[in-house]
């Protein structure tokens, strides 16, 4: 299994920082989220946050070798148009090492304080779906015309058009790994039980052998905060901390984390989970959360 960083830093030297680390330490990809707003309540308001396709320009020069990620973009954000330009622009700096991840968006209030419609699910869905579709028309050979109900392409030889990378990513059962399986090169689903994990796997590959596309092709991720320690004891003592600093009490904080099946205990306990989802066809999975070198470094040394 490859490692991927999914991180966010508090000024474009952090992201720069984090990102070469990676790269030297052989990880497979550099990952970053794509929000205007880091937390889900007011308290969260003065944290610092940067635009992802900016951040992934200045990557793009600055990085040698591994993989760029948006992981993922909310379509509310940007018409396809736009997502279609900042890809062009930015996998033709990075010499075809960026991907864009595409999602549904979800965190209501950064879009309540920058004034952006944010219509229900069903609505987020439809034009996710409508977003992909425009983004393979116009980054066809040659290029399509693309009509659907929220968004419209008319096919011209548009350039620059370097090779189009997608990630689809969420924790949907059913319509994330189907949109992933059609029009992705990667499906990033949240940790789950294996047998949950395996329907999500199978039902991206049946999409994609449906739409005419190689199901064996399709890159499965994950990503999410690992908590590891090297005996029982370190764990509990470590979830008791992080329980605490989200005021939760420590046994709903780890029932979460069990009905998740977030990687998490003992090196070994931890090494269980993650092949029990590689049986069923994981084979990435993201560090999330925010970089630290020793932490990352550890975990590498542990698991690979």
């Amino acid at each position: 299994m490859e490692f991927g960083l999914n991180t966010i830093g508090a000024t474009y030297d952090d992201y720069l920082a984090a990102a070469r680390w990676a790269e030297s330490k052989g990880m497979a990809a550099f990952a970053i989220p794509d929000h205007y707003i880091y937390g889900t309540d007011e308290g969260s308001l003065d944290r610092p946050a940067h635009d992802a396709f900016a951040i992934m320009a200045g990557l793009a020069r600055e990085t040698d070798s591994i993989e760029l990620i948006i992981l993922v973009s909310p379509i509310t954000f940007r018409h396809p148009a736009v997502l279609v330009k900042n890809t062009a622009t930015i996998q033709e700096m990075a010499g075809g090492r960026f991907k864009l991840g595409v999602g549904t968006g979800w965190l209501e209030i950064e879009h309540e304080r920058f004034g952006i419609e944010f219509p229900d699910l069903k609505e987020r869905f439809s034009r996710t779906e409508e977003s992909l579709g425009y983004l393979r028309a116009a980054f066809a050979e040659p290029p399509e015309d693309f009509s659907g109900e929220f968004y419209q392409f008319k096919a011209f030889d548009l350039f620059p058009r370097p090779e189009l990378k997608l990630v689809v990513g969420g924790t949907g059962a059913v319509k994330t790994p189907r949109l992933a399986g059609t029009y992705a090169n990667e499906l990033n689903a949240y940790p789950a039980a294996p047998d949950e994990y395996a329907a999500k796997v199978e039902r991206a590959r049946t999409a994609a052998a449906a739409a005419g596309r190689d199901p064996n092709a399709l890159l499965i991720s994950s990503s999410g905060q690992m908590v590891a320690a090297d005996t029982e004891q370190e764990y509990r003592d470590k979830i008791s901390e992080l329980a605490r600093e989200r005021e939760v009490d420590p046994e709903r904080y780890e029932e979460e984390a069990a009905k998740r099946n977030a990687p998490r205990g003992t090196w070994d306990q931890i090494r269980t989970i993650l092949a029990g989802m590689q049986a069923v066809g994981l084979s990435r999975f993201y560090f999330q959360g925010e970089f630290d070198p020793g932490d990352v470094e550890l975990k590498l040394s542990q698991l690979t």
